[in-house]
């Protein structure tokens, strides 16, 4: 092993050591004060609630943990040995360029997507089984599963066969043909999606609350936002999760709420919510994100051609086979690791968001007990770790822990 391999590796595996240190405290974190319940939630949970809380929290993160360690293992085996293999392999089959990218992503989603499987039924029919969560039957799960393999294969096959052609087409400047492509594909996707994809796996239908529908249309009014429909998903099929969401983009954005929310959450809550999602559209969150995503993109594919373009990296990994495919490889892992320490940065900017969002809730809804309440169900229904570890939180919370996000709300105003 080359020195640049063995820093490369080291630096990844030093990666994955600190996550698995950050989950150790906060694992030590929440079974010190997992049984304190904090003032906000007085009179809201009991010890029982908390006991369950904590074991769910512990017994999904040393699952997560046993995943984590599979799959790195996996992916390490693969990265120094099974991918020179595997990329002769394809090589070997003398398909024309396209037709190679085709083959060689395809069979890696799909070995990925086998080697989920396991963990994904164990997650599913196990563990959210133990704790009241999971309602999905495994008929339903194997139907869903088939369903997003189709629907990524299609997907992946357009995205790839396309960005492969303007490569083939424009080999000095395809990183930017190439960007402008994968842009134009996201802000379509965006616009068909909640009529064309989502409805494959989720019934939709109009709410049937009037008194429920005629607020959050005022209150859509109100804010100056223009939304098509506002439906109730039937996610208790699957779940026994709450959420609610805005979906779509310009002129076809639709309102979702989980229909396990309508049933535990009363008006005034519920309306606190959506102006917060409310909040997001018209602090411009959403386009933000959409502008720094596609910038890093941008930068991204730019470094991405220029490293292409030599076969150093080729002969850090021992790959004895020239192959594009390969190198992309290859990068994507690099900038697995280039953009580890930039995580807290970005759930910084995430939570300053959701702050952002729960101020404007209250700016337009004056409620601001509603607003809190709201969150006190939804962690008690998701079952939510009221005492994580603030560097746990640093690297993997894009909202605000529950209780500092109560405590900011109940400073609004004064």
């Amino acid at each position: 092993m080359n020195i640049y391999l063995t820093l490369i590796i080291a630096a990844y595996l030093a990666i994955v050591a600190f996550g698995y240190w950050l989950d150790y405290l906060n694992l030590a974190h929440l079974k010190k004060y997992g049984s304190i319940i904090p003032g906000e939630f007085e009179g809201q949970i009991d010890q029982d609630l908390l006991s369950r809380t904590r074991d769910y929290n512990i017994e999904h993160t040393r699952f997560g943990f046993i995943s984590s360690v599979f799959n790195n293992i996996v992916f390490i085996v693969f990265i120094l040995i099974l991918l020179n293999i595997y990329n002769s392999w394809i090589v070997s089959l003398n398909l024309n360029f396209i037709l190679t990218g085709l083959v060689f992503f395809l069979l890696m989603t799909y070995a990925e997507t086998i080697i989920s499987i396991p963990f994904g039924l164990y997650n599913t029919f196990k563990i959210e089984n133990k704790y009241g969560f999971n309602t999905m039957t495994f008929k339903l799960w194997v139907t869903d599963t088939l369903k997003s393999l189709i629907i990524s294969t299609l997907l992946m096959a357009l995205l790839i066969a396309a960005g492969l052609f303007i490569v083939q087409k424009s080999p000095g400047l395809w990183w930017f043909w190439v960007w402008c492509f994968f842009f134009a594909f996201s802000i379509f996707m965006m616009y068909i999606a909640p009529y064309v994809i989502e409805p494959l796996f989720h019934k939709f239908s109009p709410i049937e609350d009037e008194k429920l529908e005629s607020g959050i249309r005022e209150l859509m009014e109100k804010v100056g936002i223009k939304v098509s429909r506002v439906f109730k998903m039937d996610a208790s099929k699957r779940t026994k999760h709450t959420n609610a969401y805005f979906t779509g983009i310009g002129k076809v954005k639709r309102i979702v709420l989980y229909d396990t929310l309508i049933e535990k959450m009363d008006y005034d809550e519920i309306i606190s919510v959506l102006a917060h999602e409310a909040g997001h559209w018209k602090k411009k969150h959403v386009l933000k994100h959409i502008a720094v995503t596609e910038v890093i993109a941008l930068i991204s594919l730019y470094i991405a051609y220029h490293l292409l373009q030599s076969d150093i990296l080729l002969g850090i990994f021992h790959i004895e086979q020239n192959s594009f495919f390969a190198k992309l490889v290859i990068i994507g892992f690099l900038g697995s690791i280039v953009s580890f320490p930039f995580s807290p940065l970005s759930n910084h900017i995430s939570r300053r968001h959701e702050n952002e969002a729960d101020r404007y809730s209250f700016e337009k809804t004056g409620n601001k007990e509603s607003m809190i309440s709201a969150l006190v169900k939804l962690s008690k229904d998701n079952l939510s770790n009221l005492h994580p570890h603030p560097l746990y939180s640093l690297f993997h919370y894009s909202h605000p822990p529950v209780l500092e996000r109560i405590r900011s709300i109940r400073a609004l105003g004064k």
